[in-house]
């Protein structure tokens, strides 16, 4: 059971789950579609579900309807949860946090339940009337991915989610057999080869005894191609390939899709947040100090529902860019970051970043103070790296 544990990767595999629906769906169902999917890249959360519920009465049989539900509600949960930032998933994707996160709300885990299993059964009864339908092979694929990603991120249950996201790799190798031009589906086929490429030896081989296929290079191809295919799915391989190129470290190639993303949906806070994220790992403090300041006055009267944790992670970056810059207001940005609600893992990275400001002033102990509180904090929040990263500091 171990070995398994790495199959929760594979679950997790498609991060924005796929909005796509079915090419010959009611022309009305199409246009509500691709109204509520702008809606859930712009965080109007509300107005996606609301949306794709007029789209569900303009066509009850348009599987893409009722999965595009299921995804605005999945969404709703990890918007909730605070865990939807490119920074979530850049550590060990096989590790599960010990920090606890709050259940999410039961009338939420119906709806779900109900419009992934509708979007399902509609994809299965389209098969059995044709087999060969690539179509209903898609729609199956990402409906499946998506209660996979469900299951792995809400229930946490590692064995259910890793069925769901085998028959979900299948169904779109199937989709890519049939129709080699449908470069959407490429995006699930080449997620999981590349996260079948970063597990550990045990679960790479129970990966592959399952039906999946590996390699990390191609796995990045695949989803490239599937970002310059011109499907519905092209936003959300745009957002894989964000975190993909920054666990590569490609930040250039990341950047390019953060900037377009930003223009795209001019509404999405978090568009800015990872944009200066991915400048801080390229070593580029001041050009994210100044998406960072942009962001701050572009949404200071936004009076939507924050992120769970969000302020603290807006302090936390600006502390961060501003503690590289060697600035006196560095302190007080992650000491903001600190008393603001958020993931033990922002409030442990300030701690770090406090503490290396200790060090340069000359102060041991309020050093060994601060990377002595950072430890468990990343430690339980899935955060190893800069929990060692703090016993490296330590005086």
């Amino acid at each position: 059971m171990k070995a398994l544990r790495g199959s929760r990767a594979l679950a997790c595999g498609v991060l924005v789950a796929a909005v796509a629906a079915p090419a010959d769906a009611n022309p009305a169902s199409a246009a509500l579609r691709a109204k509520a999917s702008a809606a859930t890249y712009n965080l109007d959360h509300d107005v996606a579900m609301a949306t794709f519920r007029e789209a569900i009465k303009a066509d009850p049989n348009d599987s893409g309807a009722y999965r595009g539900l299921a995804t605005s509600l999945w969404l709703s949960i990890t918007f909730r949860r605070g865990n939807m930032t490119v920074d979530d998933y850049l550590g060990r994707p096989n590790k599960p946090t010990s920090s606890p996160l709050p259940p999410p709300p039961p009338e939420t885990v119906t709806a779900f339940r109900n419009a992934i299993e509708t979007a399902i059964g509609i994809a299965r009864k389209a098969i059995d009337a044709n087999s060969r339908d690539a179509e209903a092979h898609y729609q199956l694929g990402a409906a499946v991915g998506l209660r996979a990603s469900y299951t792995a991120t809400v229930e946490g249950s590692v064995l259910g989610a890793f069925r769901a996201a085998r028959e979900a790799y299948l169904e779109h190798e199937k989709v890519l057999s049939l129709t080699p031009q449908r470069k959407d589906a490429a995006l699930v086929v080449g997620t999981y080869r590349y996260i079948v490429a970063t597990l550990s030896m045990p679960a790479r081989w129970i990966a592959y005894a399952a039906g999946f296929g590996g390699g990390r290079e191609r796995g990045i191809q695949l989803v490239e191609e599937a970002a310059a295919y011109a499907g519905e799915n092209q936003t959300d391989a745009r957002f894989a390939l964000i975190l993909l190129y920054n666990r590569e470290k490609r930040y250039d190639d990341a950047l390019k899709h953060l900037t377009a993303l930003r223009e795209a949906y001019p509404r999405n806070r978090l568009m800015w947040l990872e944009n200066a994220s991915t400048l801080l790992r390229a070593s580029r403090p001041a050009d994210a100090l100044r998406i960072l300041d942009d962001g701050f006055a572009r949404f200071a009267d936004d009076r939507r529902q924050r992120m769970f944790g969000e302020l603290a992670l807006w302090h936390y970056k600006r502390g961060a860019a501003l503690t590289a810059l060697g600035r006196v207001e560095a302190a007080a940005e992650l000491k903001q970051a600190i008393a603001n609600e958020g993931r033990k893992w922002v409030h442990g990275r300030a701690h770090v970043e406090l503490g290396k400001l200790a060090l340069k002033a000359g102060d041991r102990a309020a050093a060994r103070e601060e990377f002595r509180a950072a430890i468990p904090l990343c430690e339980s929040d899935n955060d190893q790296a800069w929990a060692d990263e703090a016993k490296r500091l330590m005086p």
